[in-house]
């Protein structure tokens, strides 16, 4: 559809370059594409959170301060409520980062993010939709971070902030502590990110780093540990850095289904949770091994789902499984060496089953 002349003349150019996100629709038997949680929760405890959910009166705006949410976050993460910033999921977050952290460092004619390849989309969809550059460093061979590629791009682009998501996405791969401590040295006035949203996941988390560094926040998430519906996201970091970030927030941004139900989840739902976490840990061990058997190559993962190597184009394989109800997601159009990767969440034990046996048949 042509774009009035008007409005042409009105909308960032940046945005020529981007593409709505649009999942695949379409009914599939197996969804194994979008990181979500599998159905894990007991029956108590979901009819626990519809009941927790039910706002008291359904004329009123939600807690604008989030009040009783942050205090819930900053439990769990073992921090104080102002240093937490809630919102709509970890998108809404880094579109507030990014729009607070806009302004051009002295003598750029744009701000930067710093970041790798490949990893979580939204990092450069929202920089560019802000007309910042996004300067992309790719990844090792094995999948972790190139530290001498992300100084020399810290060094050349002068980034306001730099992403690093660890557990990584698409990959799975939790960066070493070391290499992520060489880049904060290097990028010492810049925000360094460290998202963590695939955490439950793995077996050491770096919110420690927040403390050690003035310059680091961490993001959190419920949505990939069975509360995806909730779409609540969180950062940690310095208090000042955490007022400056709320007055950009839009009010009333979480409603109060969300932060009611988010906030009894992590008061009430802890064992419930973990308990999940730990099915899709093992669960993610025996998809590997069967996937390893079927001759595929499957990068080591933290996170709720495989980065998976195909003999066949993986779009090939994507669309083959597709054919067979059973929905992944591929990274062909990337090219390069992405051209024959798929990532393939964990799901329940018997969509799993199904995954081997019909990509036995096509990959």
């Amino acid at each position: 559809m042509p774009t009035p002349d008007f409005l042409s003349a009105l909308l960032r150019p940046e945005l020529a370059e981007l593409h709505a996100y649009t999942p695949i629709a379409g009914h599939f038997p197996v969804r194994l594409d979008a990181n979500e949680s599998p159905p894990l929760l007991s029956a108590e405890a979901r009819a626990a959170l519809a009941r927790a959910a039910v706002p008291e009166d359904w004329g009123r705006y939600p807690d604008a301060r989030l009040v009783e949410l942050r205090e819930a976050i900053a439990a769990r993460c073992g921090v104080e409520p102002d240093e937490v910033l809630a919102g709509v999921g970890s998108d809404e977050v880094i579109s507030i980062l990014l729009t607070a952290l806009s302004r051009p460092r002295p003598g750029a004619d744009a701000a930067s993010i710093v970041t790798t390849s490949p990893t979580f989309v939204m990092y450069k969809l929202s920089a560019r939709a802000r007309g910042m550059r996004a300067v992309e460093v790719p990844l090792d061979a094995g999948w972790d971070l190139d530290v001498a590629g992300l100084v020399r791009a810290v060094e050349f682009a002068r980034p306001s902030v730099v992403f690093i998501a660890s557990p990584n996405n698409p990959t799975g791969a939790l960066a070493s502590a070391d290499r992520i401590e060489a880049v904060i040295a290097a990028a010492s006035d810049a925000l360094v990110i460290v998202d963590e949203a695939y955490i439950d996941f793995a077996p050491r988390d770096q919110l420690a780093l927040v403390r050690k560094h003035p310059n680091v926040a961490v993001l959190r998430t419920l949505s990939k540990i069975g509360l995806a519906s909730l779409r609540v996201g969180w950062l940690v970091g310095d208090r000042a850095l955490v007022a400056e970030l709320d007055k950009v927030r839009q009010p009333y941004n979480l409603p109060v289904p969300s932060q009611r139900a988010a906030t009894f989840a992590l008061r009430e739902l802890g064992g419930e949770l973990r308990r999940a976490a730990a099915f899709i840990t093992e669960e993610r061990e025996r998809l590997a091994r069967g996937l390893t058997e079927l001759g595929l190559s499957v990068a080591p993962s933290h996170a709720n789902f495989l980065w998976v190597g195909t003999r066949r184009p993986a779009g090939e394989v994507f669309e083959a499984l597709a054919a067979r109800g059973v929905l992944v997601r591929s990274f062909h159009g990337a090219g390069g060496r992405l051209a024959h990767r798929l990532r393939i969440t964990v799901g329940l034990r018997e969509e799993n089953d199904r995954l081997l046996a019909e990509i036995a048949a096509c990959a």
